[in-house]
């Protein structure tokens, strides 16, 4: 994978401005993104009490790493009530798979570029 390989579920602005283009730090706040979704993703699930802590975790590391679409479908999910709490969090799985892809993306071209220098 390579940044050719981004879809746009990361703005990878967000995390150069964030990390002021320090490719070290940005792989290390790319890591924690992904040890967050490791950690949360299982209990985003209607039947997991801990739904609700999960998408409010994930949503403060996805607004730390520009995800832009998932920190807004957990947001959406946060309030909901239990008629539509299961296509909330489908959501919020979806759009989690679509910033993990372009974190995976990311790091390899970061990987790449500490090679080169």
């Amino acid at each position: 994978m390579s940044r050719r390989d981004l879809s746009g579920a990361i703005d990878v602005s967000v995390l150069e401005t964030f990390t002021q283009g320090d490719s070290a730090l940005a792989d290390e706040v790319l890591g924690l993104f992904q040890e967050q979704a490791r950690l949360w993703s299982p209990l985003l699930d209607p039947g997991e009490a801990g739904w609700k802590d999960a998408v409010h975790t994930l949503k403060g590391s996805a607004a730390g790493v520009g995800a832009r679409a998932l920190a807004e479908a957990c947001a959406r999910a946060e309030p909901a009530g239990p008629d539509i709490l299961a296509g909330r969090l489908e959501a919020v799985r979806d759009a989690l798979d679509a910033a993990l892809a372009d974190v995976a993306a990311w790091r390899h071209e970061l990987m790449l570029k500490s090679l080169r220098a």
